[in-house]
């Protein structure tokens, strides 16, 4: 096959869809680079199989290669630099399973990530990216649109930059945060990103840690909802999250309302609970103690068991975070059931599924639920948050991100809390 080489200078703002516009200006001659990925290590979102490992792809050799997953999806290929460079030209060297569609991206952390350039009009050989303005211990090559029926297939990808920032031999404080595989919401920062998405839904606000002391009854059934993820007084996570605070610290001003707690676990009832409760919590939710006990039974809950079966369907971070919210709305019945619906419809990517097709099955299956609930006909949170993300192929959650929700519009364009 002939190579077409594209040899790319860039001179211009890009605006990327869906993105803040991109700024990039002209560097130094990518001549006087050197190559800073010969063998270094490289992980994968997927790989078609062994022989096809993202390692190859750095090994020096165009006889090997990466092979990712057949099928439509975002795909990625990343590549740990060993430090913080500068990255003035990547050259590609593609298969006849090619991208029309990427983005080079680079991030000092492995979670956080901003592009570097970006192509929607590839087509194929060897794609010689010259005139860069990159920085990060890590770049990733984001597919984003497949030209064949297979997935995507990269023979060698040269980066070429400056030396690390950091002297040679000295160990990256980066190391111990950034995690060995994809990040998943395992790692702080997505864990992050989920919980400000979630308190979105929740509470209108990104600023989840503002919300040990909210309180009321919304009249969906469930008497009162409260704290972090609305734990409520008729399904039980109340009684559990008051029950282990006592645990924790018997003298609290919640204790006396356990006998109660347990009588209207399962109804609406307010008996035995008004006139002192609501304001007895927001009173608690100023105690350390009460907010580790929330942010705790939180995970335990929900968050653990989404993630248990999220890992066991074989999703990314996208995925986890739709298990997660529908744990947080349905509980992890609910949530298993709704699983169990889009299961007859796609199989789950463990399962040889596609993932994109699944997560499609699966958001369905959570918007009949919502409808079937009077108090939750309005299906934003998925409609227009999660679904947003899944049709512009973010299945990392790789930032910004724009949503709405409830008629309300937020972003992330870092990580850390930023109070929206």
């Amino acid at each position: 096959m002939r190579i077409r080489v594209r040899n790319v200078a860039i001179v211009a703002t890009v605006a990327t869809v869906g993105l803040v516009p991109l700024g990039i200006t002209v560097t130094a001659s990518a001549a006087t680079a050197v190559l800073i990925s010969a063998g270094r290590p490289a992980l994968a979102s997927s790989t078609y199989a062994e022989r096809y490992a993202a390692a190859h792809a750095t090994d020096g050799s165009l006889g090997s290669r990466w092979a990712s997953v057949s099928g439509g999806g975002t795909q990625w290929l990343r590549i740990d630099l060993g430090g913080v460079h500068g990255v003035s030209r990547v050259r590609l060297t593609w298969e006849r399973a090619y991208a029309t569609g990427y983005r080079i991206q680079t991030s000092n952390d492995g979670a956080s990530w901003s592009d570097t350039y970006v192509m929607r009009s590839g087509n194929g050989g060897t794609d010689d990216l010259r005139r860069l303005h990159g920085r990060g211990r890590f770049l990733r090559v984001l597919a984003t649109q497949r030209a064949t029926r297979f997935g995507y297939s990269l023979r060698e990808v040269q980066v070429y930059g400056s030396a690390p920032a950091s002297r040679p031999g000295r160990p990256s404080s980066l190391s111990a945060a950034v995690p060995s595989t994809a990040a998943g919401l395992e790692h702080p920062a997505r864990k992050e990103i989920a919980l400000q998405l979630v308190s979105t839904a929740e509470n209108s606000t990104r600023d989840w840690r503002g919300q040990y002391g909210y309180i009321e009854d919304i009249g969906d059934g469930r008497g009162y909802t409260a704290g972090l993820v609305g734990f409520c007084s008729g399904t039980s996570d109340m009684l559990i999250v008051v029950t282990e605070y006592t645990r924790r610290k018997p003298d609290n001003p919640l204790a006396k309302y356990l006998p109660a707690l347990r009588v209207v676990d399962g109804s609406d009832s307010h008996a035995g609970l008004d006139p002192g409760f609501p304001a007895d919590w927001r009173a608690a939710a100023q105690d350390p103690v009460f907010q580790k006990t929330q942010e705790d039974e939180r995970d335990r809950l929900y968050l653990e068991p989404a993630l248990a079966l999220s890992r066991a369907d074989g999703l990314r971070a996208l995925g986890q975070f739709a298990y997660f919210d529908a744990a947080v709305m349905h509980g992890v019945s609910g949530l298993r059931q709704i699983r169990a619906a889009a299961l007859r419809v796609s199989p789950a990517p463990k399962r040889g599924g596609d993932e994109v097709a699944y997560l499609n099955a699966f958001l369905d299956m959570r918007v009949r639920e919502m409808r079937s609930e009077a108090a939750h006909h309005d299906t934003s949170r998925v409609d227009t948050a999660q679904r947003a993300f899944l049709r512009a192929g973010n299945l990392d959650l790789n930032l910004p991100l724009s949503w709405a929700v409830y008629g309300d519009d937020f972003q992330i364009t870092r990580t850390g809390l930023m109070p929206g």
